[in-house]
């Protein structure tokens, strides 16, 4: 540019206040930076050496913005871990799962097999990045995104007498004995409401975890259940009939801190559970 006045209409600066600058900066460096030929200025040796120090440190600057935005977006590399119980990672998330693996396979995936409280506790510690599942009761500090959702069914043995039936009542149900999750998880809780909302007495005949051991159980006839239909998958030997009408639906979701921020690879993830399910 070789004019201080050309420089200071570039910065939207007076000529004095570079001229200053550029004297206080030679003051400090204790050198000479230019030499003055009337109007137009030439960098001296020491000049073009700090000039080429500094050029690469102007040009990062420049670049910082948009720099930092594609690293912050950066999602090659890193580690995504989800907390989630038996049931959601075996049904509800083998798709997503498969596909951000093979989209990112740079990324260490880390599905932890947590029940609800434990996985709740995980994310308030900030071991893993979110939880994905049903939540019932969403506490203050705690944000639930709803992503989708499946219908209940009564499940019986080929063999048992409401195996017949098309549809049944909640007082048909009542008379035989159930196989459920554990007390603590939601599925007792929701058919324990149900239930007694209606007045209607129920028996628990076993109380065991994840529902292939349930679904194996009820095809021995030793109870029937209410699962969710993404649990069933044909080829069961097993008789289902809907009940939305008496039970809710169970949706599935995100669990998140309020004002955590996602990492990329979280983000990622989410966008694909969100267009994963759309297609169930």
């Amino acid at each position: 540019m070789r004019s201080v006045s050309k420089a200071a209409v570039r910065l939207h600066l007076a000529q004095p206040t570079i001229s200053l600058q550029v004297k206080a900066l030679e003051n400090e460096l204790n050198t000479t930076l230019f030499e003055r030929r009337g109007p137009k200025i030439a960098l001296t040796p020491e000049g073009e050496q700090l000039y080429e120090l500094a050029h690469p440190l102007v040009e990062g600057l420049t670049g910082l913005d948009a720099n930092f935005e594609a690293r912050r977006n950066k999602v090659e590399r890193g580690r995504l871990s989800i907390a989630a119980g038996e049931s959601t990672i075996q049904y509800v998330l083998p798709t997503t799962v498969q596909k951000f693996a093979s989209a990112h396979p740079g990324i260490l995936l880390a599905l932890n097999n947590v029940t609800g409280v434990d996985g709740l506790q995980q994310l308030r510690e900030r071991r893993v990045d979110f939880c994905v599942g049903p939540l019932l009761d969403v506490s203050p500090d705690l944000e639930f995104e709803p992503i989708v959702s499946f219908d209940p069914v009564l499940i019986t043995a080929r063999d048992h007498p409401l195996s017949k039936c098309r549809t049944v009542t909640l007082k048909q149900i009542s008379q035989y004995p159930l196989i459920l999750p554990p007390r603590h998880l939601s599925t007792w809780r929701q058919v324990e409401v149900v239930f007694l909302q209606h007045r209607l007495p129920y028996e628990v005949r076993l109380e065991v975890g994840g529902w292939e051991v349930i679904k194996r159980y009820v095809e021995l006839g030793l109870g029937i259940s209410i699962v969710m239909s993404v649990c069933l998958t044909g080829a069961e030997r097993l008789r289902s009939i809907s009940v939305k009408k008496f039970f809710p639906k169970r949706l599935y979701g995100i669990v998140r801190l309020k004002g955590r921020l996602l990492s990329p690879q979280a983000r990622r993830f989410i966008e694909m559970f969100r267009s994963s399910s759309q297609q169930l």
